[in-house]
């Protein structure tokens, strides 16, 4: 796997959202990137990539795209695909760019499945010097992509955050809760209101998306945090 740049931001910030419980941190980087002024910048490519693609606007829209914000100096990943079996080479290719652009941080959207009828937030960083106004996450196990992130990039500045959901469908609520504590966190100021309103058609789009790439691939299994 490898990264493809047209452009090189200096000292960005990379926001990740690949698909997980709830599709909650592909609904929220979607949303960041129809609210925020993006433009594309590059992909992750790999030919073991599972084929799959959305028409946008008249465009092809690659499966892992690379999305530059200049106001907040941000790169939003976006996965429109599951990357299961992928899991170490696409940490490993997120963490050489990080490392090649000189980034601040890496910023992992996530989501967590609870039983519980309250629906939290939390969050873990390595090296973990931060205060915020949310819950550290002090047990739990964590599976996919972001395992393989940590695990990986142990040295470097990266922070997750985990929304509570109790759906297998896609949670609009759970993504806005992501939008609002990375507003926070970054001092942005992006309205989450619209989210549960605004996501509908793509939530139902996404989901046939999500559909066909498993159709493609039936031996995958699912993975995401546990906790």
């Amino acid at each position: 796997m490898k990264y493809v740049l047209t452009k090189r931001p200096k000292n960005p910030t990379i926001v990740l959202g690949f698909p997980t419980i709830g599709l909650v941190s592909t609904i929220a980087t979607k949303f960041l990137i129809d609210h925020l002024n993006v433009e594309v910048i590059g992909y992750l490519e790999s030919e073991k990539i599972i084929p799959l693609t959305a028409i946008h606007k008249s465009k092809i829209v690659e499966p892992i795209t690379l999305y530059y914000n200049r106001n907040h100096n941000l790169i939003i990943v976006q996965s429109l695909t599951e990357i299961n079996g992928l899991e170490w080479d696409t940490a490993e290719t997120i963490l050489e760019m990080a490392e090649d652009l000189a980034s601040k941080e890496i910023l992992v959207l996530e989501s967590a499945p609870t039983s519980e009828g309250k629906l939290d937030i939390f969050y873990f960083s390595t090296g973990d010097k931060k205060t915020m106004n949310i819950e550290k996450l002090k047990e739990g196990i964590v599976m996919g992509m972001t395992a393989a992130l940590l695990l990986k990039g142990q040295e470097f500045p990266i922070t997750c955050f985990f929304a509570e959901t109790q759906h297998d469908y896609p949670d609009s609520e759970a993504a806005a809760r992501l939008v609002d504590a990375l507003n926070k966190y970054l001092g942005m100021k992006v309205d989450s209101k619209p989210l549960l309103k605004a996501a509908k058609e793509f939530e139902i789009n996404l989901k046939k998306y999500m559909e066909k790439a498993k159709d493609m691939n039936p031996s995958n299994k699912d993975l995401g945090y546990i906790g």
